[in-house]
């Protein structure tokens, strides 16, 4: 790679060139990884693995995470606290070994799991990283979370964290079969200049949100900001006759390794559209939904659904938040992917009506855009691209009666 090559693209890594391949990170564009500096963080084993690490696991704008061969069943979901690891804490717990090897195990719905995972980091100062669930592994009401040596939160990667990396396991609707290598999780990594260091926040003000909506669509209709872009439930309003889906309990083992394995009547049960365009959510089940929007990802952006605010309803929607760049961008340039929504009610029976606000999708600038070719929908693992209300990949479409 020449200079004038390094000049241009300041994220490529010369490999050949340690010093230069270190300045290169601390210079680069600050913000979120794209795909080729995730790529370059494991050349460099900033990221790390027993296994080899396979093409797929790399994402737009992330990596997925893979189990490794074992897992323990524990009493309680827990955090390690400050000065301690996930390894000390578990074993002082007496956890139940279970080997993820072989014919992989099934983890009971109900029961809380703590999987070392094959991936480890040795961070530089100023990157960091947050996970979340994949979108399969929401749409499963697979609960997830990563636990880090000395966490105080979950799914927080501190800068410059070096160690191992462990993930929380919690089927909620079915017991599932997992392996060593399943993705379940999946990480993005940010890096800060000196003067952010201290900061938490790095989304777009809603300001920038309605000059980006202004210049390219982000939603197909009207936008309404409120600290992110506020996406509101679709229950009859856009004219479909199933409007969502409701788990069926006590159903079959799903193999989460299992693509379009399943027939979908025997793990759901759609929602028909009610001339009063309500849905009552009763505690306890779980609900795919979808949003009356159509949404779009520029390619320079990276998207998450923020945590519902509590003063919008007494629920939980999308457990699996991260939108890749390039999700749910038509041919035309126009939005065409609604979110689909993992909805749970928390206490109390809560009643939804069509047009409710649900959820923020707030947006953050990559430090450098993927290529055109890099973008979500230019893969074949892109699952999701161009959905409107969608069950998870490992379900066959419904029967028609």
């Amino acid at each position: 790679m020449t200079a004038a090559t390094r000049a241009a693209k300041p994220h490529l890594l010369d490999a050949s060139d340690p010093g230069a391949a270190e300045a290169a990170y601390l210079n680069a564009p600050f913000g979120l990884f794209g795909r080729r500096k995730i790529k370059a963080m494991a050349g460099r084993k900033l990221i790390r693995s027993g296994p080899e690490f396979d093409d797929g696991q790399f994402q737009p704008a992330s990596l997925d995470l893979r189990l490794g061969k074992e897992a323990y069943r524990v009493r309680a979901s827990f955090l390690p606290g400050r000065g301690r690891s996930v390894k000390e804490h578990l074993e002082s717990l007496a956890p139940e070994r279970i080997a993820l090897t072989g014919p992989g195990a099934v983890l009971e719905r109900g029961i809380v799991y703590i999987a070392r995972l094959a991936e480890s980091l040795a961070l530089l100062p100023s990157v960091s990283g947050a996970a979340n669930p994949k979108s399969s592994t929401g749409r499963l009401d697979i609960f997830t979370r990563l636990i880090v040596d000395g966490a105080e939160a979950f799914d927080e990667v501190p800068l410059g964290y070096r160690g191992e990396l462990w993930l929380e396991i919690s089927p909620r609707s079915f017991s599932v079969r997992v392996h060593e290598g399943s993705r379940l999780s999946q990480i993005r990594f940010r890096s800060r200049n000196s003067q952010q260091m201290g900061r938490h926040d790095f989304t777009l003000s809603d300001d920038r949100l309605r000059e980006r909506h202004a210049a390219s669509p982000l939603v197909d209709g009207e936008l309404t900001t409120r600290e992110g872009v506020l996406l509101r439930v679709d229950l009859g309003g856009a004219g479909e006759e199933i409007v969502g889906y409701r788990a069926i309990k006590n159903s079959s083992v799903i193999d989460v390794n299992r693509v379009k394995g399943y027939a979908a009547e025997d793990f759901w049960e759609p929602i028909r559209a009610r001339a009063d365009k309500r849905l009552i959510l009763d505690p306890g089940e779980f609900y795919i939904l979808a949003s009356r929007e159509k949404v779009q990802i520029p390619a320079d952006l990276a998207a998450e659904m923020a945590p519902i605010d509590p003063a919008i309803g007494e629920f939980r929607v999308h457990y699996a938040g991260f939108f890749d760049p390039g999700f749910g961008q038509g041919p035309d340039g126009a939005p065409c992917a609604r979110a689909v929504l993992e909805v749970r009610s928390r206490d109390v029976p809560f009643l939804l009506e069509d047009g409710q606000p649900v959820g923020r999708l707030v947006y953050e600038a990559l430090g450098d855009a993927p290529e055109r070719d890099e973008l979500y929908g230019a893969g074949a693992t892109s699952n999701y691209q161009g959905q409107g209300l969608r069950l998870g990949k490992h379900f066959r479409d419904f029967v028609a009666p």
